[in-house]
Order: structure tokens, then C-alpha cells, then sequence
């Protein structure tokens, strides 16, 4: 699975952003892509331990995290994945280290992959002025108040950023990000 940062090159290193209330899919299936591709992933979090994943709004998996965001240097990733999920996106949006770890990323030119309400993350890192992304579409009107314009596909790509809706646009997100990534 994953492994602490040192263990290879910043080119293959994946942070995933994430806390409890996350929705499983969105998180272990663009990390099973990545890790298939030879990618290394890291689950970063608020807190050490483990976070857990829900099927909607039934609990699913717990998972091992890798490190703390605020431990963590964006500078040791070549991109972040931001998995959705209601409970994990409004807990994520408020949270310092999380802003600074995508306006990083951002900042660096690197791929930020988006999906399903994680958008709201990068609403308070105060990011998505100006950009087009979908998203759930409960989102849109925040992001659009946020000054984004909101399309409603499968799957959107725009310098860099990668957004979908939701785990049915899981295949083509996963396919945005590899190629984002210099993959196929």
C-alpha cells in the first residue's frame, strides 16, 4: 500500500487529502489506479490513526494513515487527490493545513484532482476563482458564488485541476488524472 515519503522519487508520490466521513470510492479506487500505474500514494489526515470511509451514509472501511497534513510537505507530492464525501469535505473546508497543502499544490503547477463535494476544500483555500470544475451538484451555486463557473460532466480538465461528480465518474477520473500525470 503506501509507504512513508522517502521511499520514492516526488514524481510518483500521490497525497491523498482526507478525514473521516470520506466516501470510500472516491478514495480507494483512484488510489488502487495510481498504485496499478506505480504510484505511491499516502493518505494524509488531520489526525494520525485511521480514517473511515462510508458507502453514502452507511460506514464502510477504516483506513491506516500515512501522515498528517500538517506534517506533510506538498512539496514531497507530485499531485493531491481531494476525495468527497459530506462529513469529510465540510471537515476538510475549515481546515488550515488542508487550505495551505492545496494552495501548495496549486501554487506549483502541480495536478489537483477533485471529485464530488471535495470542491469545498478549495472554495475556503479561496482557489476556484476563475477556474471551470463540476461537481456534485448540490455544490454548484458555492462554487459559482466563489466566482468558478460550474459544468455539469463526467469529467472536467483544466490546467492541471481535475473534477468529477461523483463514484459513477470514478473510470474517467481516474483516466484524467493518469494523464495529468504523463500517463495514458
Amino acid at each position: 500500500m503506501s509507504s512513508t515519503p522517502s521511499s520514492s522519487p516526488v514524481s510518483r508520490r500521490i497525497a491523498i487529502l482526507t478525514t473521516d466521513g470520506f466516501e470510500q470510492a472516491e478514495l480507494e479506487k483512484p488510489r488502487d489506479a495510481l498504485q496499478k500505474a506505480g504510484y505511491d500514494t499516502h493518505i494524509l489526515a488531520p489526525k494520525a490513526g485511521t480514517v473511515q470511509g462510508f458507502d453514502h451514509v452507511d460506514k464502510a472501511d477504516t483506513f491506516k494513515v500515512d501522515g498528517t497534513i500538517a506534517d506533510a510537505d506538498p512539496g514531497d507530492y507530485a499531485a493531491v487527490i481531494l476525495p468527497g464525501g459530506v462529513v469529510n469535505a465540510d471537515a476538510l473546508r475549515t481546515d488550515a493545513d488542508a487550505q495551505a497543502f492545496v494552495k501548495a499544490i496549486d501554487a506549483a503547477g502541480k495536478p489537483l484532482a477533485v471529485i464530488c463535494h471535495g470542491a469545498w476544500l478549495l472554495i475556503d483555500a479561496g482557489l476556484v476563482d476563475g477556474k471551470t470544475l463540476t461537481s456534485w451538484p448540490s455544490l454548484q451555486v458555492d462554487l459559482r458564488n466563489a466566482g468558478a463557473t460550474w459544468v455539469d460532466e463526467q469529467v472536467h480538465s483544466e490546467g492541471g485541476w481535475i473534477s468529477s461528480r461523483k463514484p459513477d465518474d470514478i473510470p474517467a477520473f481516474n483516466a484524467a488524472i493518469l494523464k495529468a500525470l504523463g500517463g495514458t
